[in-house]
């Protein structure tokens, strides 16, 4: 329709123009004759009425014109005329039978095309034919936006717990943990970072903590065959684990090596809860469903993610327990009736909760989950009845601090890919009969050979210096020349104010052999610092300070 209009304009410019010339000409002195100009057949003077032209005309058989519509698809015109033809009529039949809009553009570029020309195919007017769903993007997405991770806040927009605006309000000093944003301390006014997370922990192991753990990751397990699936994904046996009880599992890679980690409880025996770390969470999700549906179909298993429905609230210490049985209307938290590693379903002020006895610091600790719409109102409540009891709130840094004096290991920091549980020295979590993922692998003749790297403790022989994160454990006093034959490396360093020292844990050659050794930690730019390599418990030594 635009090209036949374009026709009629050019000639009634050129008319007009032949008309202005002759009428110069004649003025001019010349003799003036009028050009015969050509006319147009069918001419409708005007612009017309507006036409829908979902392809341009050709000479061709229609059933060898190939003009293409989504160039994504490779769909063309004939592929749409053929739909129809063998009798997929509808849009979203055409849609499916071609493809046509079935590429990034989710058919809001290459349908709107696309459905003029089944207009034309069928007959029938174009609000006739209808349009097929439309996904999402609902709007182009900006080329900068895919340009990288690190583009603002308009990429990779971060994921925050229910109490983030009371940890925001507390001055918190926040760190990306996976894509969540966690507490790392709440530094008071003209306290150091330092000295808040000394703080922290102490309170942690003298009154009481409380750490937002709603960052966990959480996967609802259901089916017949829930403890078969245990049974295979993590390295001890869940078969006889009995409802309102917990226990802790290493997941392998296929490799052998350490995956992730994590506590489950047995709610019912065919439903129970898994946490996973908070950076795993989604990889550890997409790696079992993978398995339900390749490799072990036959299991009845239903996964679900569950980690934004609950809010976590973990306290930890010696008082702690009394607030708990003063917060929830149902239940008496003492530790001689409550036994670790178990679960009790309650209410706090009427709303169901699940309160489980579990510790990532060797205290005394309980973790509060409840529905994540009540999690500002727990923690709130917590603080305000916490006060009697010397409550502190404490963050991550203190979180590693609090777990390394107990010598509990963390997937990513004394893991790294090349780490199998015996180099954790964990031999007891790995049972002696059945099968589990990467069980084969833990046989090869490398996993299983001696010499291997072990965790470890290492104490420096000066109790004020801290340990590099990531340097190397070497021999010798003195370094010889290079290639500087390395034991290991160093995996956490601290400071703890409860125990009056640094304290490191390592992988070392050998290490379980070598407690009680005098080992150096190579610096750059300076001597060997002296270790002495100890168990990775540093609690169990009895060196608590004041």
């Amino acid at each position: 329709a635009g090209a036949a209009n374009g026709t009629f304009a050019l000639a009634d410019a050129l008319a007009e123009g032949a008309r202005a010339g002759a009428e110069a000409a004649g003025r001019a002195g010349f003799e003036r004759a009028d050009a015969a100009m050509p006319s147009v057949a069918g001419r409708d003077w005007g612009q017309g009425a507006i036409r829908i032209l979902p392809e341009l005309p050709s000479d061709r058989p229609a059933h060898k014109v190939r003009a293409w519509v989504d160039l994504q698809d490779d769909v063309t015109t004939k592929d749409l005329r053929l739909a129809v033809q063998e009798g997929y009529r509808a849009v979203e039949h055409a849609k499916r039978y071609t493809t046509a809009g079935m590429g990034t553009d989710q058919g809001k570029v290459a349908n709107l095309n696309a459905f003029a020309v089944l207009s034309a195919a069928r007959g029938e007017p174009l609000p006739a034919v209808g349009v097929t769903t439309f996904r999402q993007p609902w709007k182009p997405v900006a080329f900068g936006a895919l340009a990288g991770r690190h583009v603002g806040d308009h990429f990779a927009p971060r994921r925050t717990t229910p109490m983030h605006a009371w940890h925001r309000g507390r001055s918190a000093v926040f760190e990306p943990v996976g894509d969540w944003l966690r507490p790392r301390a709440y530094p008071r006014p003209g306290e150091s970072f330092r000295d808040a997370v000394w703080r922290e922990a102490r309170a942690a192991r003298q009154a009481v903590g409380l750490l937002d753990a709603s960052t966990l990751g959480k996967i609802d397990v259901r089916g017949r065959d829930a403890r078969v699936f245990l049974d295979r994904v993590y390295t001890n046996s869940w078969r006889k684990l009995a409802p309102g009880r917990c226990r802790y599992g290493l997941m392998l890679g296929e490799d052998g090596m350490v995956a992730d980690d994590g506590v489950t409880a047995c709610l019912a025996d065919d439903h129970f809860h898994m946490t996973t770390t908070t950076g795993g969470a989604a990889n550890v999700l997409a790696r079992l469903e993978d398995y339900l549906q390749t490799e072990w179909p036959d299991l009845e298993v239903y996964l679900a993610s569950v980690t934004e429905q609950w809010a976590v609230a973990s306290l930890c210490g010696p008082e702690c327990h009394r607030l708990v049985s003063e917060l929830c209307d149902d239940l008496d938290a003492d530790p001689a009736g409550f036994p670790f590693m178990s679960w009790r379903a309650a209410h706090v002020g009427g709303v169901p909760v699940r309160v489980f006895r579990i510790s990532f610091t060797g205290e005394l600790s309980y973790e509060i989950n409840i529905p994540a719409s009540y999690g500002l109102w727990l923690w709130e409540l917590l603080i305000e009845k916490g006060a009697a009891f010397g409550i502190t709130p404490y963050g991550t840094e203190a979180m590693h601090l609090l777990r390394a004096e107990k010598g509990f290991i963390l997937v990513g920091q004394e893991t790294d890919g090349t780490v199998t549980p015996h180099d954790l020295r964990m031999d007891w979590i790995v049972k002696k009969d059945g099968d589990f993922i990467g069980r084969r692998s833990l046989a090869r003749a490398d996993t299983a050979r001696e010499g291997r790297r072990q965790l470890v403790g290492l104490l420096t022989e000066d109790p004020d210096h801290v340990l590099m994160e990531g340097a190397q454990v070497i021999g010798t006093a003195a370094e010889p020349e290079p290639p500087v034959p390395m034991l290991g490396h160093v995996t956490s360093s601290y400071f703890s104010p409860n125990l009056g020292r640094s304290i490191a844990l390592a992988l070392v050659k050998d290490g379980g052999r070598r407690i009680g050794e005098r080992l150096w930690v190579a610096r750059a730019a300076a001597a060997p610092v002296p270790v002495i390599v100890s168990e990775t418990d540093f609690l169990a030594r009895g060196e608590a300070g004041p």
